[in-house]
């Protein structure tokens, strides 16, 4: 399936910044190029998070999972355009059946381990999903028994296919695929060549969060996840070979790029990580011999206030760390600058793709490279990051319209890229507002420019509605009209608390005459609303009334200020 119109892959492809090569083509070159060395590494506890026993495996043995799950799927009639939810945790396993389902032009819909019936049956129907795949459980939750649930919430599903112990009325993994012979990998080859795809098919349907009360469906090509996963190889300046340690849910954006397309970009041996533990986390690094990574700036902060936990880390080796969700301190990058030789590159992005990343090459300065980021796409400037030149950049007022041209005044970033989507998945009116009447994606996040020349960019907070814990997009307004079916509830306003560890935290603003506890509403929330564990409130305000304009609007920049300071207005 192509969604991409014509006139936008033909000037992509003429400027040179995407060509012909699937996933699948990746997959084939480095299993050429790197036969029986390592390639794929599962989290050492895997059993305890998902009750499988953990893999090793080679680029031969890669290819040789990959054609047996796609003769799994294929024997159970899926094919190209066919829509597969996938809800695993970072494994072998995850990746083998992503690409599997590339090889045969299956789109797949990732969701969050934390995501429960609820969410999982939006994305059923709105994708037309025919299947899914997960595990028997992930920690404590049984995920099996919830897709049985599932299918009888959406029954156009055609298959459950479960990893572990797996329930009656699902597909056993690992007893299908040991029964998987010659003839059906023929059969799944012969289906993969029919169906001729293209690197500008549609791979996967991500979802994201933002000023919708539904989440909204990313849909990205072959093309636009390549160049994505060789951004993050070129922006590490990751070599043929190197070893990733990925901590980031392979669900979205910075999973999917950090993990699954920059080991595509550049082969070598992707190392899984999920959930995160700081423990294992380390552990894997010194026993992983690990070369790049990524972690939220909480994590950076223990790792330098606590030197006992990166004793036998070999910085020689993992010279460059990735970071973002947050302005990264400047005593932490220069920390790590100064203590260990250590480079922190600065990323910011979005499952939309906006992209920016800030590293040494371009930012030398280490406090001002945790702050901001290169004005890509502005005239005047000479980059080093090998796609500066493909970006195109602006700032606008948000209630003005008017182009931001001076010197640390907030504006709305607008952006034009290769790296940028195309639409959201069945929701035209949705894209048409992601998009001004030029053809600029509006990101929802305000920028400034600074620098004693104006070279850079400084992230000032975000014009949608949305709360990011963790990583994790959460919209306000979604939370809002759950919570504002609960019998006590008269009024409610979500805000994001901010907090040291997760970014931000969600916080409700409640007015309920009869009183109401914390714990009742996540009961609430999980119970009847069914909606994932990580969107459950974790600071509740009791209020006699909310803070609104004259025509009704809650001012949610004065309950801001009011709750945290002036400083989180």
């Amino acid at each position: 399936m192509i969604i991409v119109p014509e006139e936008r892959i033909a000037e992509m492809k003429r400027q040179g910044w995407w060509g012909d090569d699937t996933a699948d083509d990746l997959l084939a070159r480095h299993v050429a190029t790197f036969g029986d060395g390592e390639a794929l590494i599962d989290p050492p506890n895997l059993e305890s998070i998902a009750g499988l026993a953990p893999q090793r495996l080679r680029w031969n043995e890669v290819e040789a999972g990959v054609a047996a799950r796609a003769a799994l799927l294929h024997a159970h009639g899926l094919g190209k355009d066919d829509v597969v939810l996938l809800q695993l945790p970072n494994s072998v396993e995850q990746t083998l059946f992503y690409l599997a389902c590339f090889r045969l032009g299956i789109i797949v819909s990732p969701a969050p381990a934390q995501y429960r019936l609820g969410e999982l049956t939006g994305i059923a129907r709105r994708t037309d999903a025919k299947a899914a795949i997960t595990t028997a459980r992930i920690g404590t939750h049984a995920h099996g028994e919830t897709m049985l649930a599932l299918k009888r919430e959406w029954p156009a599903l055609k298959a459950l296919f479960v990893l572990g112990d797996a329930p009656e009325g699902t597909v056993a993994v690992e007893p299908a695929l040991a029964a998987i012979g010659d003839a059906e990998i023929a059969a799944a080859a012969e289906a993969a060549r029919a169906a001729g795809v293209t690197a500008d098919d549609v791979a996967t349907i991500c979802w994201t969060s933002g000023t919708e009360a539904e989440p909204k469906g990313v849909p990205r090509s072959h093309n636009e996840w390549i160049i994505m996963g060789d951004a993050v190889a070129r922006g590490a300046r990751l070599e043929g070979g190197a070893r990733v340690l990925n901590p980031f849910p392979m669900v979205n954006m910075a999973g999917l790029s950090t993990g699954l397309f920059n080991w595509l970009a550049c082969g070598g041996v992707l190392v899984q990580h999920h959930p995160f533990d700081l423990g294992v986390f380390l552990a894997q690094i010194r026993e992983e011999k690990i070369e790049y990574t990524v972690a939220p700036p909480a994590v950076l902060n223990a790792m330098l206030n606590n030197p006992a936990l990166v004793q036998g880390v070999d910085f020689t080796r993992l010279s460059r760390i990735g970071s973002g969700s947050a302005p990264l301190s400047e005593w932490m990058v220069r920390s790590f600058d100064e203590t260990y030789g250590v480079e922190i590159l600065n990323i910011f992005g979005s499952n939309e793709g906006a992209s920016f990343l800030s590293s040494s090459t371009d930012v030398p300065d280490p406090g001002t490279r945790g702050q901001c980021f290169p004005r890509f796409g502005e005239h005047g400037f000479e980059w080093d990051y090998h796609y500066a030149p493909s970006l195109r950049t602006r700032l606008v007022d948000p209630d003005s319209g008017l182009e931001v041209t001076e010197p640390e005044q907030p504006g709305e970033m607008r952006i034009k890229s290769p790296m940028i989507f195309s639409g959201y998945w069945r929701a035209p009116d949705v894209t048409a507002r992601a998009f001004d009447e030029d053809g600029w994606f509006r990101t929802g996040d305000l920028f400034a420019i600074t620098g004693d020349d104006g070279r850079y960019y400084r992230f000032v907070g975000r014009h949608k509605d949305i709360v990011i814990r963790g990583g994790m997009n959460i919209s306000a307004e979604e939370i809002e009209n759950h919570l504002l079916g609960h019998p006590a509830v008269v009024d409610v306003a979500v805000v994001g608390a901010p907090d040291a560890d997760m970014g931000e935290r969600l916080c409700a603003c409640i007015v309920a005459p009869e009183g109401i506890s914390m714990e009742a509403l996540n009961r609430y929330l999980v119970e009847e609303k069914r909606v994932a564990i990580f969107k459950q409130i974790e600071r509740l305000e009791l209020m006699d009334a909310l803070p609104r304009n004259p025509v009704g609007k809650v001012l949610k920049r004065e309950l801001r200020a009011q709750l945290f300071g002036q400083g989180h207005a």
